[in-house]
């Protein structure tokens, strides 16, 4: 049992983490709600309750997943890039752009669409990449100053070239149906962008963990001296995990597009790759787990939201259980102690077991 702790030391923590948040949001509900066990099953039951708020569960993870993948590559190669975000927006406007300008088979054009934005995106990474390999600038600093780039460049291409002007509001010309992904459960929204997402998770876990490309940007976030002394290419490692990173963000950004909207309608960040920063830190950046920490995240969005509609609890909650699951996640001595002490007596017993064995 004690090995099994030390073994998924931080998996143990980060689940523990979740239930200390939800034990929190609970007790700040009791105090708060004029109708707690309302508020409360609105909340942890709404989700559930309707086809059409599960769907909603379900779509929200699928750009959530994208963007936590695209934050936890660079996150592995120690890199601080926030920028999928602007990733995401630049991608998805570029995709649009490409998918209303063009004709094709529904395969090739669904195809090439998630390239254009997939590439788009790449560029986008590119940029604070190679600033970073070769002039060792704050990678945190460029990226997130570039997602205003992203937005106002992206909104200047959607409102000035791609606009629908007989739609009555700011969005782009409709997708034509070649470039849709298709809607597969009756009854909800819920799109082909899931299965990508889960397929880009699988290949992503792959890459990371079993290619020689993922062991260096492993190792080159773990030491990068000792991957230099190693013969790694850190420059290239660098640039590599950014490019890869706003290469998933673009697509993220795309399959909401063609498998939501059906056209460009964003006219505020959809605050996408925010939230692939919290499921990058919830899931230790395994994109196994990024998975599960983008399900869980999208289903607090989604009880918020109906909370939010149907009881006297604000939305918000969610933002504050986010937060005090996040700030326990990175306290690095949360529970450092108790393994301490765990690893202390597994020393011991294995000790006691080959002392007569000599």
């Amino acid at each position: 049992m004690e090995k099994f702790i030390v073994k998924y030391f931080h998996l143990i923590r980060t689940i523990i983490a979740v239930l200390i948040g939800i034990v929190i949001s609970v007790l700040i509900i009791f105090i708060i709600s004029k109708n707690p066990g309302f508020s409360l099953k609105s909340f942890f039951l709404g989700p559930l309750l309707s086809k059409g708020r599960f769907g909603n569960f379900i779509e929200t993870a699928s750009p959530i997943i994208l963007c936590g993948l695209a934050i936890s590559i660079p996150f592995q190669a120690e890199q601080f890039n926030i920028g999928a975000e602007g990733a995401l927006f630049i991608g998805a406007a570029v995709g649009t752009a490409f998918a209303v300008s063009t004709h094709m088979p529904a395969i090739l054009h669904i195809t090439t669409v998630l390239l254009i934005a997939g590439i788009t995106g790449a560029i986008w990474g590119f940029i604070p990449g190679i600033l970073k390999a070769k002039w060792n600038t704050d990678e945190l600093v460029i990226s997130l100053m570039m997602n205003y780039v992203a937005y106002f460049l992206g909104l200047y291409l959607i409102n000035y070239h791609f606009r629908d002007k007989s739609a009555g509001f700011l969005v782009s010309y409709e997708l034509p149906k070649t470039a849709w992904l298709a809607q597969f459960v009756p009854g909800t929204r819920i799109h082909l962008g899931i299965i990508i997402s889960f397929a880009f998770a699988i290949l992503t876990y792959y890459f990371l963990y079993h290619t020689t490309r993922g062991y260096e940007i492993r190792t080159t976030g773990i030491n990068k001296n000792f991957a230099r002394f190693g013969g790694i290419n850190v420059f290239m490692v660098i640039v590599l995990s950014q490019v890869l990173g706003g290469f998933l963000a673009g697509i993220g950004g795309m399959t909401e597009v063609m498998g939501l909207h059906r056209r460009f309608n964003w006219q505020l960040s959809p605050g996408y790759g925010w939230d692939g920063v919290v499921v990058a830190i919830i899931g230790r950046n395994n994109p196994i787990y990024i998975i599960f920490a983008a399900l869980f995240l999208s289903y607090l969005r989604t009880g918020g939201q109906i909370m939010n509609l149907l009881s006297d609890i604000p939305s918000e909650m969610v933002v504050a259980i986010q937060s005090i699951i996040i700030l326990l996640i990175t306290a690095e001595a949360f529970l450092e102690r108790f393994k301490y002490r765990i690893t202390i007596r597994e020393a011991k017993r294995k000790e006691a077991i080959d002392e007569p064995n000599n």
